[in-house]
């Protein structure tokens, strides 16, 4: 990681524009790493993914306490499905997509109505260590502003790819959406967000 502590993320997102999808592999099933007990399995989720969902949330609602009702649901509905959950995908995408589908009960149309959340305004309660909060502050001021212009389903699938780290068949079983259109989304997303920082970056250089 370099001084500014943005090695990856602007490295995949901006610089490659144009290019292919980087290759990603799908996260692994992992369900056999968690008890076979759902109160045991729930706090073992809650432990592991419960900053990630909160965090899912909140991207979507922009409501801290929104986000939290979320959360809880999320876990809920996590508790009441353990047994039932045949470890088809990897437990972080089906969180996810337990999240995403919560967030739309809640929200109904808003959700894709209204702009997402600035992520960094979301305080998680945890200890972060300095490199976190360097890369962090950095994409707070260099990429997410860029990123909350573009629309929804462009944010959307960079939030999944780059900040969850998942990969586009992870997006595809999240967000219901055909994994040829995540990758076409991921495509003019990365264009979309190097013509916003090219033209701000002109903006300055020009003084208009």
């Amino acid at each position: 990681m370099d001084s500014n502590g943005c090695s990856g993320f602007r490295a995949q997102a901006v610089y490659k524009v144009g290019g292919d999808d980087p290759v990603k592999p799908a996260g692994s099933r992992d369900k056999d790493n968690f008890s076979p007990q759902p109160s045991e399995a729930l706090e073992q989720l809650m432990e592991r993914y419960g900053a990630t969902v909160l965090r899912t949330a909140y991207f979507y609602t922009g409501d801290r306490h929104l986000a939290e009702d979320i959360s809880q649901e999320t876990f809920l509905r996590a508790y009441r499905s353990w047994t039932s959950f045949r470890g088809e995908s990897s437990v972080k995408t089906w969180l996810t997509t337990i999240a995403v589908n919560v967030c739309r009960d809640k929200m109904g149309v808003r959700m894709f109505t209204e702009q997402p959340a600035d992520l960094s305004r979301v305080e998680l309660g945890r200890t972060i260590s300095v490199e976190e909060e360097a890369l962090d502050k950095w994409q707070r001021s260099e990429v997410v502003q860029y990123l909350l212009r573009l629309p929804l389903p462009y944010q959307e699938a960079l939030y999944l790819y780059y900040y969850l780290d998942y990969s586009t068949r992870e997006i595809s079983e999240a967000t219901s959406t055909p994994e040829g259109t995540v990758r076409n989304r991921l495509h003019r997303a990365r264009e979309a967000l190097a013509r916003e920082m090219k033209e701000d970056t002109s903006d300055d250089r020009y003084g208009s």
